[in-house]
């Protein structure tokens, strides 16, 4: 994928998207970096969740808002099953673009949603797909976010089939 990626945009108030914005920039960061997922979310709950005087805002990589345990258990469900989770999202996307291959923080975001998708009914999947296509646009401004709503699409569709009804959306995945 080669658009343009862009800062992320505030999520106006809503924990829940907070708390999975956060957990795209914590997988990034993790795999970026090496460090382990638990140190990562330390970091993440000591220094860039809230509101901190003197500190710059989501622009500036901090999640004013978010729900702390969603967003921990996000990041560590990701992290422990990480060999599971990278299968299942290289199992929705094209032979052409493997997972090595897509923008790292396109790769976390998916990552992301596949651990929230994965053995869970909560929140419905259309609600997942959603969430995390709002943070695609809020970070990329190219064909990620089609592509992402392609994989999702196919990824809740398998993980969750119960939920949909109706052949699969088409997309550039």
């Amino acid at each position: 994928m080669s658009g343009t990626r862009k800062p992320a945009q505030k999520p106006r108030g809503r924990p829940r998207t907070g708390a999975r914005v956060a957990a795209v920039q914590a997988l990034y960061q993790s795999e970026h970096t090496g460090e382990a997922a638990e140190a990562v979310i330390d970091q993440f709950i000591r220094h860039r969740i809230g509101n901190l005087p003197g500190l710059g805002g989501f622009e500036e990589g901090r999640v004013p808002e978010a729900d702390i345990p969603l967003f921990a258990a996000i990041v560590r469900k990701a992290a422990q099953n990480g060999e599971t989770v990278d299968s299942l999202v290289a199992g929705h996307l094209d032979p052409d673009w493997p997972l090595p291959r897509l923008d790292p923080v396109l790769r976390a975001l998916l990552r992301a949603a596949c651990a929230e998708l994965w053995g869970g009914k909560e929140p419905p999947a259309r609600v997942v797909i959603n969430e995390y296509l709002d943070i695609a646009h809020g970070f990329f401004s190219g064909e990620e976010p089609r592509f992402a709503n392609g994989v999702l699409d196919a990824m809740a569709r398998t993980l969750r089939p119960e939920e949909f009804t109706g052949a699969p959306r088409r997309s550039g995945a």
